[in-house]
């Protein structure tokens, strides 16, 4: 069994993966900082975008924080069971990440400036880990929900590759893919660092910037 036999570091296989609940856990209604409900459809003409880069606590602030964007809110996605617990995250056995999503208008923010804040925002060599925080819900990952999403985001880890080569640094582990569905934490999770602003934040940077999506 791969409670007994496998590592916090090693993906669990679907078959293994802890079963879920059909329902969505509870979470909360609105957001501490936006006021907007929580749950709130993309408005028309702004995007979605999800973002995993280490404990989404630090990943959460780093976005809300962002002129032009709209919505965020913790959760996880990229794995197998369905409406998971933080508890159950924590196992290893659902194979998600912890990770963002972030709304936004393309119109103020383009998705070159989220980008940059993604990847200057945690070190995205590490694999299964983000620093001192291990397992396989701290993996680096984009997940997208358009083409063109899809080919930016791309083209910007080639060039922000080159960068970190140029620099010693190893090869980028962050998987880019469609987005799967994104589940929501619990709401103690929610902007967590807006109500405890003294709480755990482990995101680190290389120390590397990443072209395009400078400031203007």
């Amino acid at each position: 069994m791969f409670s007994l036999l496998g590592r916090k570091t090693d993906m669990v296989r679907e078959a293994e993966a802890l079963k879920g609940r059909p329902e969505p856990i509870a979470t909360a209604e609105t957001h501490h900082i936006f006021g907007r409900p929580l749950k709130a459809p993309v408005p028309e003409g702004m995007e979605e975008i999800v973002f995993g880069m280490g404990c989404f606590w630090g990943v959460e602030r780093l976005f809300w924080k962002l002129p032009g964007v709209w919505m965020t809110a913790a959760g996880y996605a990229g794995g197998f069971t369905p409406n998971p617990t933080y508890e159950e995250i924590c196992t290893g056995r659902t194979g998600h990440a912890e990770v963002v999503r972030v709304v936004y208008d393309p119109a103020e923010i383009p998705l070159e400036r989220l980008l940059r804040t993604f990847w200057e925002g945690h070190d995205p060599t590490q694999g299964m880990r983000q620093g001192n925080d291990r397992g396989t819900q701290y993996r680096s990952v984009i997940f997208t929900h358009t083409e063109a999403q899809t080919a930016t985001a791309e083209a910007s880890l080639a060039a922000y590759q080159d960068r970190l080569r140029a620099a010693g640094h190893r090869a980028i582990t962050t998987e880019i893919r469609a987005a799967p569905p994104f589940f929501h934490a619990e709401a103690y999770h929610q902007q967590y660092l807006a109500k405890n602003p003294g709480g755990y934040c482990g995101l680190g940077g290389t120390g590397v910037a990443c072209p395009g999506g400078e400031d203007t």
